[in-house]
């Protein structure tokens, strides 16, 4: 046998560059993802051209509900350009022929690690999150069958303890992402590692959310208008983030989602972490006509 009969003749890839056999899987199960929201649906994880923890779960779903029509945005813990950012939004761009965009109006689809727009999204908008750990029991319980008959039978008192210990120990909840989540006062999930700052845009939101992890080959929902509670006891409030003091030096904003700067001399500086957030509040202030939408925090406080 010689190694040219081994060899394939060259093949252009299937649109979106999953086979239709694998988009139609993870259609059902999204399906089913909505109709049960929370729930972790199992489904058969493919190889994508990207490293396994690098968001190879959302990029599967992203690819299967791509439309050549489809407006594109990519975020990678907040901003548009760094290589992880670009290189999905271009590989986006090259398999489906889409319309790449950093902004959070004009995006159909917006794919995202570790943060959620401070614009709010649409009903005609998709938002994919990417998710390293799937599992909101896993700190708890290690047995992953376990876990399942846990979560079956709603039993959700470790992860209360473990609350609590925190708030016992340190005075309050440390849990900084990730924070466990009721969703649809059934399922508890994992709300992927967003600060606590985003967990509360999930709440009855407008758009639908897909979490997809592709190492842990789970995906799971939140359809719009479902209810999303963090989970807090009755007497001790949940806290976001205390950023609403903070402003960026880059666009005199306060009241949003800071990234911390250290400087030399121990002082630190603060920016937006939504990258093109900050980009049109520059281009505003220089007299651009830029439009920018209605945000889920005002002045500091979640607005509803």
């Amino acid at each position: 046998m010689k190694l040219q009969e081994l060899t394939r003749p060259w093949a252009a890839f299937n649109y979106g560059f999953l086979d239709e056999s694998a988009k139609r899987e993870i259609r059902r199960r999204i399906l089913k993802a909505i109709a049960v929201p929370g729930y972790q649906v199992p489904y058969a994880s493919r190889e994508v051209p990207m490293a396994r923890g690098w968001g190879t779960g959302g990029l599967q779903v992203s690819l299967t509900i791509l439309k050549p029509d489809a407006v594109v945005k990519v975020i990678d813990q907040g901003t548009d350009d760094s290589v992880n950012a670009c290189s999905i939004r271009k590989f986006f761009g090259r398999v489906g022929g889409v319309i790449e965009t950093e902004d959070t109006q004009g995006a159909t689809i917006i794919q995202s690690r570790h943060r959620i727009p401070e614009e709010k999204l649409r009903d005609d908008q998709v938002l994919v999150l990417q998710v390293p750990d799937p599992e909101p029991l896993r700190t708890v319980q290690s047995d992953m069958p376990v876990a399942r008959e846990m979560h079956g039978d709603a039993d959700y008192g470790q992860l209360w303890l473990i609350l609590y210990e925190q708030l016992v120990k340190s005075g309050r909840i440390m849990q900084y992402t990730e924070y466990p989540s009721l969703v649809n006062g059934r399922h508890v999930i994992s709300p992927s590692p967003i600060p606590r700052w985003d967990v509360l845009k999930l709440n009855k939101a407008d758009h639908l959310t897909i979490l997809s992890a592709g190492r842990e080959k789970r995906i799971y929902a939140v359809p719009p208008h479902t209810r999303v509670e963090p989970l807090v006891f009755d007497d001790v409030p949940y806290r976001v983030e205390d950023h609403q003091d903070k402003t960026c030096y880059r666009t005199n904003v306060t009241g949003f989602f800071m990234n911390e700067l250290p400087q030399d001399d121990g002082s630190a500086k603060f920016e937006l972490s939504d990258s093109h957030f900050g980009v049109k509040h520059m281009r505003k202030a220089e007299g651009e006509p830029v439009a920018i939408g209605d945000t889920w925090y005002k002045n500091g406080k979640m607005n509803r």
